[in-house]
């Protein structure tokens, strides 16, 4: 997997952590720097553990599902993917509140990182180089959400749906691309 298509999916994780980020920004009178940095730390730190963690249990059953983790890989991305676009159509908003206490912000940032969890099993049976991407993916969450803030507090929940079709289109597409390359080039 290269370093693009990491980029890509961190894009994608960090599509939830967006919504909610633009429901926090939507809730400030004036824009307040220290909360979209404090939203952007939860979410890209959360979003870096989980795959760590995901990566650690799909590291640990490697062996037993090597013949199908090309399978498992895409049933993954294309659920999680599929699940973040079923839930921008349904018009479904995810719960925001104007607080940026620790109770709230993590039970934001653990609902909007389980994602990255599966994201972190099919890690290990690709083979990624995990610290980096970790690292990568929460970088990358990071500034995307504490955009969000901004974006929120901007322009309010006009592009709030856009973002979370795009995240989750990107998500099948690359277990799309995982499956097809192993399937027809031996990936």
């Amino acid at each position: 997997m290269s370093w693009f298509e990491i980029f890509l999916t961190g894009v994608g994780l960090s599509m939830d952590a967006f919504a909610v980020s633009i429901g926090k920004g939507l809730s400030m009178k004036t824009f307040n720097k220290a909360t979209a940095l404090t939203c952007g730390l939860w979410f890209g730190i959360f979003q870096a553990l989980m795959p760590l963690a995901g990566f650690m249990l799909g590291f640990r059953f490697q062996g037993v599902i090597r013949s199908i983790d090309h399978w498992i890989a895409f049933v993954l991305l294309a659920l999680i993917g599929g699940n973040m676009i079923r839930e921008a159509l349904s018009g479904e908003d995810e719960e925001a509140s104007d607080a940026v206490d620790v109770k709230t912000m993590f039970i934001l940032a653990v609902a909007t990182s389980i994602d990255a969890l599966a994201v972190g099993i099919t890690y290990a049976f690709l083979n990624v180089r995990i610290a980096p991407a970790v690292c990568l993916i929460g970088v990358t969450t990071f500034v995307i959400a504490t955009g969000g803030v901004a974006v929120g507090h901007l322009f309010g929940k006009k592009y709030e749906q856009r973002a979370e079709i795009f995240g989750g289109v990107i998500l099948v597409a690359i277990g799309l691309k995982i499956l097809l390359e192993h399937l027809f080039f031996g990936g």
